[in-house]
C-alpha cells in the first residue's frame, strides 16, 4: 500500500489513537454494537465531535477532575516508592497540541543517586500482558515483534476506558503524541512532502521499509488472538484486523516504538518493556551512561551525573546512529558519538575469477558482499578499510590471483594504474551521493540558522548535514591520496569486472 495515502489517512500520530478507533458496525454482531454504543463516550474519551483530525482539546483540569490524577500520582497510589523527579511541561511548537511534558529532577541529585525506582507492577512487558513466557516467546519467535504485540495491548486496553489499570499511563502516551522531547514524530508518520526533506538520505528508504514491515506486522495481528485468547476474553470486540484499521495501528505502533525501554540481562518476554516516567518522558542522549535497568522487583534509573532541581534527566539511547535516532525517536544528536553511514562494497559475480575472490575476502573477515561503516570523525580510517577490498575486486590476471590467495593477509599486488582506477571509482561514488541531496552543506547551515523552522525540517536537515559532512570528509581522504601518487599522468586501468558500490 502506497505510503503517501498511508500518511493521508492518519489521524494523529500517537496513541492518542488508541482513544479514536473506529469500528465498522456492519460488520459487528448485535450485541457488540449495542455495547460499542453504550461505551462510546467513555472509551473515546479524547475525539470530540465536530473537531479536525489531529485536533486536541487541552486536559488541563480535567486531570483532576477525571479523579484519576496525574501520572505519578497514580503510580504513587499503586506502589512506586518515593522518588526524586518531577514532570515538567516545555510548550510545543504547534500550538494545537499539549505541551510537551519531561522528567526533571525533583531536587539536587548527584551521580549514582536512584533518581526512580518502578516496581514491575506498574512496567508493562510481553510476560505481563500474556502471563505466559512460552507463549511471549512464541510469538515474538514467529512473525510478530514485541512492539506489535504491546501496541495490540494498549490499543484494546484503550478500549477499556477509565476501567483500564492503565488508563492513566496511556492517557499520558495520548498527550505526548508519540513526539520526543524536540516534539518532533518519527518520519513513519510524516506525509510525503515531508519525506522530501530527506532527498539523498538512505534514512528515506529506511522509513518507507519500516513502513511495510509495520504493515506486514498488522496482517499477522489475528495471530496473537488466536494463540493468546485467554488474554482478549475481557475485550468484548473484533479480532485484530477488523477492530483496528492499519492507520490506527501504524500510529500505535510509532508511538511504542518511542517509548519502549529495551532490558538488558532479562527473559525474552521481559526486554521490552514500557515503563511509566520512562521514554519519551525521559529525553534521550548519545552522550550520557544512565540507563534504566532491570532490578530484583523493579526497573530504577541511576544518574551518571549531578543534576540541579528542575533539570531534565536524560537517559542513553544505546549506541544508535542519527538515522535510527530520527527513524525510532525523532530527533538527531549533533554530537552522537555513535552516527555513522554505510558503504556497501560487493565483489563483482560475473568475474570469472569471484569464487577465488569471495574465499580471500571471507579469510579476511569481509563478505562477497560488505558493509563498511564509516563513523563521523573516523573516515580517513574508513577509507583506508575500503581500499585493500576494492584492490582486490580489480586483479584481473590469474597468475597475480594465485599469488593473492597463496600469500597471507589482505595483501594484493597495486600498480599505479590499479590503484589511480580504485581511488577514481572511490571519488565518484561519494560526489554521486553528495549530488543525490538537494542542498549543499553551507545551505543546510543557513536554514538551521532561522529560528522558525519547522521542526520536521529542522531535524531532517540536521541528519542530511551530518551525512553529507561525512561523505565530504570521505571524498576528501580519498583526494588526498590521489594527490599522494606519483605519477599523476598514469591512466587508470580498465576493469571490466570492478567491484560494486552502493
Amino acid at each position: 500500500m502506497e505510503f503517501t495515502y498511508l500518511h493521508n489517512k492518519c489521524i494523529s500520530p500517537s496513541l492518542t489513537v488508541l482513544s479514536r478507533v473506529s469500528i465498522s458496525f456492519s460488520n459487528l454482531p448485535k450485541r457488540a454494537v449495542s455495547f460499542h454504543r453504550r461505551r462510546r463516550n467513555l472509551c473515546f474519551a479524547t475525539l470530540v465531535d465536530g473537531k479536525r483530525p489531529g485536533e486536541v482539546v487541552s486536559e488541563r483540569g480535567g486531570e483532576e477532575e477525571d479523579g484519576f490524577g496525574d501520572l505519578k500520582s497514580w503510580m504513587l497510589n499503586n506502589g512506586l516508592p518515593p522518588c526524586k523527579v518531577v514532570l515538567k511541561e516545555r510548550s510545543s511548537h504547534d500550538k494545537e497540541l499539549l505541551p510537551i511534558r519531561y522528567v526533571a529532577a525533583s531536587e539536587d541529585l548527584q551521580a549514582s543517586d536512584v533518581a526512580v525506582s518502578v516496581p514491575n507492577s506498574l512496567v508493562v512487558t510481553l510476560e505481563r500482558v500474556l502471563g505466559n513466557e512460552t507463549l511471549a516467546e512464541l510469538l515474538t519467535t514467529n512473525k510478530l515483534s514485541e512492539l506489535a504485540c504491546l501496541a495490540l495491548y494498549l490499543m484494546y486496553e484503550k478500549k477499556q476506558g477509565k476501567k483500564s489499570f492503565w488508563y492513566p499511563y496511556i492517557k499520558e502516551l495520548d498527550r505526548q503524541r508519540g513526539r520526543g522531547q524536540l516534539a518532533v514524530e518519527s518520519p513513519l508518520l510524516w506525509s510525503e512532502a515531508e519525506l522530501a526533506y530527506l532527498t539523498g538520505s538512505p534514512t528515506k528508504a529506511e522509513v518507507l521499509d519500516r513502513a511495510d514491515g509495520i504493515k506486514r506486522e498488522y496482517e499477522e495481528l489475528d495471530t496473537v488472538w488466536f494463540m493468546a485468547g485467554s488474554l482478549f476474553q475481557q475485550y468484548p470486540y473484533d479480532i485484530p484486523t477488523e477492530a483496528f484499521p492499519f492507520e490506527i495501528f501504524k500510529q500505535a505502533f510509532v508511538a511504542i516504538q518511542s517509548c519502549v525501554v529495551h532490558l538488558q540481562k532479562v527473559s525474552l518476554a521481559r526486554r521490552f518493556a514500557l515503563v511509566p516516567l520512562g521514554p519519551p518522558l525521559l529525553a534521550y542522549s548519545s552522550n550520557c551512561k544512565a540507563m534504566l535497568t532491570a532490578v530484583d522487583g523493579a526497573v530504577e534509573l541511576v544518574v551518571d551525573r549531578p543534576y540541579k532541581a528542575g533539570e531534565p534527566i536524560v537517559v542513553w539511547c544505546g549506541p544508535q546512529p542519527n538515522s535510527k535516532l530520527l527513524l525510532n525517536y525523532g530527533f538527531v544528536d549533533e554530537d552522537n558519538p555513535y552516527d555513522r553511514i554505510a558503504v556497501e562494497a560487493a565483489l563483482n559475480t560475473e568475474d570469472p575469477q569471484y569464487q577465488d575472490k569471495r574465499m580471500v575476502a571471507q579469510r579476511n573477515g569481509k563478505l562477497s558482499v560488505q558493509v563498511f561503516q564509516v563513523y563521523a570523525g573516523k573516515e580517513k580510517e574508513a577509507v583506508s578499510d575500503i581500499l585493500p577490498y576494492l584492490r582486490l575486486g580489480y586483479v584481473s590476471d590469474p597468475s597475480e590471483m594465485q599469488s593473492v590467495i597463496s600469500s597471507q593477509g589482505p595483501v594484493c599486488p597495486v600498480s599505479p594504474c590499479m590503484e589511480q582506477a580504485v581511488l577514481d571509482q572511490l571519488t565518484v561514488y561519494f560526489r554521486t551521493r553528495l549530488a543525490g541531496y538537494c542542498t549543499s552543506i553551507s545551505e543546510d547551515e543557513l536554514m538551521l540558522a532561522d529560528p522558525n523552522l519547522n521542526p520536521k525540517k529542522r531535524v531532517a536537515t540536521q541528519l542530511v548535514r551530518l551525512e553529507k559532512k561525512m561523505l565530504s570528509a570521505c571524498l576528501q581522504a580519498t583526494v588526498d591520496l590521489i594527490n599522494q601518487l606519483p605519477d599523476h599522468a598514469v591512466s587508470p586501468c580498465p576493469a571490466p569486472y570492478a567491484p560494486l558500490l552502493k
